[in-house]
């Protein structure tokens, strides 16, 4: 089972790019982060042609997450539990239904810039607090899926920077949402319950990256982070036999700003 995670910055703007590398990638699921569409204007029959099923959780030119999946999906459902006035787009998940079932969670985790501070703590109702406050929600859910001991994954663009050897230039994220203390204090602690994650467990070492702004030419000189990663529960963890990250897309016409980033589980 291969399973990919692509934040395509905008299905419209995708169009052309997103099809060619699916044709390519030949994967069996694909978690899409920003989608930027509500679910009745996406395109679906492009992917279903394909034989993907698809699943959308979409919000209007904002956020957006879906999942497109050549073998069945069950038990879908959408938004991240915790609260219930959250409007923004940015989980998804399902079972997928292989030679060994695999729960898969897409998610797009809040970017959380500004960071607004008031005597070293987040403000409150800020978007960094936001960041913080999901990245909360998550830990909880995470728990609640461990405590099944089956095959689960959490992944997609995570917008963090875990250590800084994930970015060309550490130095110029320090105070950024992405590589702030408490941020990566939170994504340790979730991987502190005991997941694996993917690319990782397969590569060491700097220079391995997954976005690259648009702007100063960061593609041109390798100026790029690594942000979008996948989360495997022990389970899935011993099903892994592959993570890689398909650099090359970036450098195609109309890209988005981040590539794929595929796992292949024996399922």
């Amino acid at each position: 089972m291969k399973v990919a995670t692509f934040n395509i910055n905008g299905i419209k703007a995708r169009i052309q790019a997103l099809p060619q590398w699916l044709d390519e990638a030949e994967a069996d699921v694909v978690l899409l982060q920003e989608i930027k569409s509500v679910d009745e204007s996406f395109p679906r029959e492009i992917f279903e042609e394909r034989g993907y099923q698809v699943e959308t959780h979409g919000q209007k030119s904002f956020n957006g997450v879906a999942i497109l999946s050549k073998l069945p999906l069950e038990d879908i459902t959408r938004g991240l539990p915790g609260d219930d006035s959250d409007e923004q787009a940015r989980w998804i998940e399902a079972t997928v239904m292989g030679d060994i079932p695999v729960r898969v969670c897409g998610l797009y985790l809040p970017n959380g810039n500004p960071v607004e501070l008031e005597n070293g703590v987040p403000v409150p109702g800020g978007k960094y607090a936001y960041k913080l406050g999901w990245m909360e929600r998550l830990h909880n859910r995470a728990q609640e899926l461990l405590a099944l001991e089956e095959p689960f994954l959490m992944a997609g663009d995570y917008n963090i920077i875990p250590q800084d050897e994930d970015a060309r230039r550490p130095e110029a994220w320090q105070e950024d949402a992405l590589a702030r203390p408490e941020s990566r204090a939170a994504f340790r602690r979730l991987l502190n319950l005991g997941f694996t994650e993917a690319f990782r467990a397969r590569t060491f070492g700097g220079g391995h990256y997954s976005f690259w702004d648009y702007q100063a030419g960061a593609w041109n000189r390798d100026d790029g982070i690594r942000i979008d990663h996948f989360l495997l529960s022990p389970q899935c963890a011993d099903l892994l036999t592959d993570c890689q990250i398909d650099k090359e897309v970036r450098g195609r016409e109309k890209p988005s700003d981040h590539v794929p980033v595929w796992v292949e589980l024996a399922a």
